[in-house]
């Protein structure tokens, strides 16, 4: 019986929400109602940023939201729209080559796919317990494509703000347009020197809807129309070609790994405060399902956002409730503001956006990388410039660095840190060449490799070895300080049993030192490299010096 419970419990993790009491149900509320004063302007132009219908942008602020907490372990995460998400949505249907415009049905359909197959791959990625697979895309890489992509954002953003077409029509500059956004833009960027508890997003746009209707902007730029409240229509969208559906493949992939890792970035906060531990993969189960939601609501993917988690963290959430108050009082927001809404100018939007991206683009932090990891920050510059340059298709750019990385840490492993030792004045074994020591003994080589001994650095330490006894013919005894050594496999089993044969055939002794128990298992089970005349073995670092001093 209690096992049943707990698998029902584990499919359904809401039914663990605390009881909502008067004290947890005002704390909470006040959270929701921090968020709910920016995701629907949030929506509306992130949607936009995806090419999508601007009511798509509040569905994905309202049904995702609830699903991905009803599902999800990170219960402050709040789930919506975001902007490196709808950008990679919008780039990667524009770089499918198709005919399809902004909005256009086609466009539409094309963009729910993408949020069911990235939802589905999130939801197989924790099902199957393989969130280690996000960490494929390191810190540095992350780093350079969210600012390639804020910059990217910002320049498609720059002709809404002016009331161009596009940049190329910069002489063409829609001085009411250009004048609202540009207004809207420095207020916005100012109020993020005051005070946080003001909602200054949705005061900025309330006091553009104003003036709007008081100076009849609609005659003169772009406003954001009219939008219904009718309930979307809940269901699968109709069938794409399968040569559609393969191009689709890869963007998905990169938006269900990138989008993760924003998710990821505000649930560690979450549990580093609460001092709990995280479950990636049921957070990745929630955040699959809420993709799949908003597919399923004809709607672009959402993502969780880190400035609105942040801010609900900040509000005092501490349960999943607040984002159920969030849910209602973003209903209630949109039914009172729904007009005001409809007459805010566009360029205002572009406002919205570009202020929210503008604090992703860090060069302190990429000359901090440079100070510290200069190959990282190689990386990461890579991945800046590939992502800029592969635009629309910017998703090139994340997977560009995703295999300069890989290749980076290939290259690390198949050049271990190897390095002769010699016995310091303090005791301890250091690099006898960077700190000109004396070896162990006149005819002992001694050495330590900081790696796993396995396929990839095995034939790099049999050449160091062998290398080193060429340019020193008098060594009868060679010494593996093995402490740092934690893996090994049938690789490296084979070339200590070669090697020690090939040491033997030379009257060369083979000493072991500081065995952990995976080698010695290995060892045993290969029923070759046994105790005797030309190999021995040793517990401690001290032991093995003692024995070397007296060859």
């Amino acid at each position: 019986m209690q096992n049943s419970m707990n698998i029902f419990l584990t499919l359904f993790p809401f039914l663990n929400w605390p009881r909502l009491t008067p004290a947890l149900a005002k704390s909470e509320a006040q959270a929701g109602l921090s968020v709910a004063w920016i995701i629907i302007p949030q929506g509306i132009a992130y949607a936009l940023l995806a090419g999508m219908p601007p009511i798509t942008g509040i569905y994905i602020a309202i049904v995702p939201a609830l699903i991905a907490v009803m599902w999800g372990a990170s219960v402050t995460l709040a789930t919506g729209p975001a902007a490196i998400t709808c950008v990679l949505v919008g780039a990667s249907v524009l770089g499918l080559g198709t005919s399809a415009t902004p909005q256009s049905p086609e466009w539409v359909q094309l963009v729910v796919y993408l949020a069911l197959l990235s939802g589905v791959m999130q939801w197989l990625l924790g099902a199957f317990r393989l969130g280690w697979f996000i960490s494929l895309i390191s810190a540095p890489v992350m780093m350079g494509f969210t600012q390639g992509a804020a910059v990217l954002i910002i320049a498609s953003q720059v002709p809404s703000l002016l009331g161009v077409g596009q940049l190329s029509e910069i002489t063409g500059v829609n001085t009411w347009s250009a004048g609202f956004g540009g207004t809207a833009l420095v207020m916005l960027l100012l109020s993020k020197r005051m005070s946080s508890r003001i909602p200054w997003v949705l005061v900025i746009i309330a006091a553009a809807a104003l003036t709007s209707y008081g100076v009849n902007f609609a005659s003169h730029g772009a406003v954001v129309g009219t939008l219904s409240l009718s309930l979307p229509a809940f269901g699968l969208p109709s069938a794409i070609s399968w040569q559609q559906l393969e191009a689709l493949l890869i963007p998905a992939l990169v938006i269900a790994v990138v989008s993760f890792l924003e998710a990821a970035s505000s649930a560690k906060v979450e549990h580093q405060r609460f001092g709990t531990r995280w479950n990636d993969n049921q957070d990745l189960i929630g955040q699959g399902l809420a993709k799949i939601g908003s597919g399923l609501l004809g709607a672009p993917p959402s993502s969780a956002s880190f400035s609105r988690s942040a801010l609900n963290l900040y509000a005092g959430a501490t349960t999943p409730w607040s984002a159920v108050f969030m849910v209602v009082f973003a209903l209630l927001l949109l039914a009172l503001g729904q007009n005001a809404l409809a007459i805010v100018p566009k360029a205002v939007l572009a406002a919205v956006v570009i202020a929210a991206v503008s604090t992703l683009i860090k060069p302190s932090a990429m000359l901090a990388l440079w100070r510290s990891a200069r190959t990282e920050s190689v990386i990461a510059g890579l991945t800046f410039i590939a992502t800029i340059a592969t635009a629309p298709a910017l998703y090139w750019g994340v997977l560009l660095g995703v295999v300069v990385s890989l290749g980076h840490f290939l290259y690390q492993r198949l050049h271990p840190r190897m390095i002769e030792v010699g016995l310091h004045a303090d005791g301890s074994l250091r690099d006898r060449i960077l700190w000109t020591l004396p070896p162990l003994g006149q005819q002992v080589y001694a050495m330590r490799m900081d790696a796993a001994l396995d396929f990839a650095s095995a034939a790099s330490f049999e050449r160091q070895v062998f290398d080193s006894l060429a340019a020193r013919p008098n060594v009868k005894h060679v010494c593996l300080f093995a402490q740092p050594i934690n893996w090994i496999d049938a690789t490296g089993t084979q070339v200590l049993v070669n090697m020690h044969a090939q040491l033997k055939t030379k009257g060369i002794t083979l000493h072991l030192s500081g065995l952990k128990l995976p080698l010695e298992h290995a060892f045993e089970r290969s029923k070759v490299l046994q105790v005797g005349e030309f190999l021995k073995r040793y517990r401690s670092e001290t032991e093995t010096i003692a024995a070397l001093r007296v060859l």
